[in-house]
């Protein structure tokens, strides 16, 4: 974990404290290879999405090799489980853009308005080198990594409500810049009331 996420994870952790507990570069099952049977009824929706992203068909099952992790997972004091996710500027692309466009039916935790205007704003400057290397068999060629990326974060916003799961809770880097931890603290909670009511 780089170090604005583990001031992220810090200061959600504290926000939260008593209504959830924070667990870290976790997933559960249905999202670290997720194929037919994890996607159920979000099935065709993410051969869309995916179709879109390759051009190409997405396997019934996924290779073993693939494997997801989240950023946080919480386990509410109800027991009911959610992700929340921290976003920085390389989960801002074309391809992301794309993903958004499918989301008309998804619930989420997240302004997808806001998410696709930082997108469009950081589009146009793709970055090279690992963030953008080929990643086979499902992302192969050019520009793999940024696919994949999108794809995930696709994934980790439409499965957990077919799943049972809360909706997935995204803040991007740019909210917390330049805060004391203690700020920090408090612009958490601001946004996670604003993004789960």
């Amino acid at each position: 974990m780089r170090q604005d996420e583990l001031a992220f994870v810090a200061a959600l952790t504290t926000a939260l404290a008593g209504e959830a507990t924070v667990s870290t570069q976790a997933a559960p099952p249905w999202l670290v290879r997720p194929g037919r049977a994890e996607l159920g009824e979000r099935w065709e929706l993410a051969r869309g999405v995916y179709a879109a992203l390759t051009g190409l068909e997405h396997p019934d099952v996924v290779p073993p090799r693939e494997r997801r992790q989240l950023d946080v997972i919480l386990t509410h004091a109800d027991g009911s489980n959610g992700v929340v996710e921290f976003d920085e500027d390389q989960h801002f692309t074309s391809e992301r853009l794309t993903t958004l466009g499918f989301y008309d039916d998804l619930d989420v935790g997240f302004d997808v308005e806001q998410w696709g205007s930082r997108a469009v704003a950081l589009g146009h400057k793709p970055r090279g080198g690992g963030f953008a290397r080929p990643k086979p068999p499902l992302f192969p060629g050019e520009g793999g990594r940024h696919r994949q990326r999108a794809f995930r974060d696709f994934l980790a916003d439409a499965l957990p409500g077919v799943h049972g799961w809360r909706p997935t809770v995204r803040f991007m880097n740019v909210e917390l810049e330049k805060l004391s931890p203690d700020e920090r603290v408090d612009r958490v909670r601001e946004l996670w009331l604003a993004k789960t009511s």
